[in-house]
């Protein structure tokens, strides 16, 4: 079954909030709504929408700097946003095209042509995107056809390699800083492969914390000994300077609201297609997540 695009819908106008709404809910999105910049910033940051269409004119901060602060963070650069704004000036569009809007429509306006713009807007955006955007490496789309193809070959290995606890250390740190880790997790593990793997290997980021490594048996051990040991010397400047001297003496530092330093680990897990006959790209999957075990504490 596809997955249903989520749209997040800010106004403050209650009733155009409520007709939005029931449209697009009626087209088979899922739907999240805000009548206010700062709580669609925070919706944005905890869970980020496929698609944004916003009033530019909200009651605390304005549309233009929603967008301005989406485009500043990583994790929400590359959400599409259409302005739906009573703001007809030339230079207000130009505004708002600037900052990086995908679409401007000006009230009043016809349902049948906003839908028809969020669809291509998701179509451009490629809501089912093939790579990550925190990384760079190729998505659970490209990731699932990969795993697809090994079904019913025996010369391949699997290793699920996972940054545990990144949730905790986001709390802390925030997003930047977790996805700046994953960031470095996959260029580790790249780096591993065009060393020491073979010519056919192959990384996707599956998930918010998880990397597939794909390549072929006599490769696998070799692979994961030398990504445990380029992150267990890497891990520790993960974190910021200060709590560094902590990290690397396995120290709990006491923090304001006594809550202690997140101890990032790093978890592998190896399947192999000689070891189990699996028969969908699912059983894979979970084999290797069941598989995983501290390697990097």
């Amino acid at each position: 079954m596809p997955t249903r695009n989520k749209i997040l819908i800010v106004e403050d106008d209650t009733d155009t909030l409520e007709m939005l709404s029931t449209y697009f809910q009626a087209q088979g999105y899922d739907i999240i709504t805000a009548f206010m910049g700062e709580d669609a910033l925070k919706v944005c940051e905890e869970s980020p929408p496929d698609l944004i269409i916003q009033d530019i004119r909200l009651p605390d901060i304005d549309g233009y700097e929603v967008c301005r602060r989406l485009r500043r963070n990583l994790r929400t650069s590359q959400i599409p946003v259409i302005f739906l704004t009573e703001m007809k000036d030339r230079s207000d569009r130009i505004a708002g095209l600037k900052l990086g809007a995908v679409d401007y429509v000006t009230k009043p306006f016809d349902m049948q042509e906003l839908r028809l713009r969020v669809r291509n807007a998701l179509r451009r955006a490629g809501y089912e995107s093939l790579v990550s955007p925190v990384t760079g490496l190729p998505d659970t789309k490209v990731i699932d056809e990969r795993l697809k193809s090994l079904l019913g070959r025996k010369g391949w290995a699997v290793l699920c390699i996972s940054l545990a606890n990144i949730e905790a250390f986001n709390d802390v740190y925030g997003f930047v800083a977790g996805d700046d880790a994953l960031r470095a997790v996959g260029l580790i593990i790249n780096n591993v492969i065009n060393e020491a793997g073979s010519p056919d290997d192959f990384v996707g980021h599956i998930s918010k914390s998880e990397f597939l490594l794909l390549t072929v048996p006599d490769k696998v051990e070799t692979l994961r000994e030398r990504i445990i040991d380029r992150l267990t010397r890497a891990i520790h400047y993960f974190y910021p300077i200060k709590d560094r001297e902590q990290v690397e003496a396995g120290a709990r530092r006491e923090r304001p609201k006594d809550a202690p330093v997140p101890a990032l680990a790093v978890e592998i897990g190896i399947v192999s297609g000689a070891v189990t006959p699996f028969t969908s790209v699912r059983e894979i999957k979970q084999a290797a997540r069941a598989a995983r075990v501290t390697v990097v504490p």
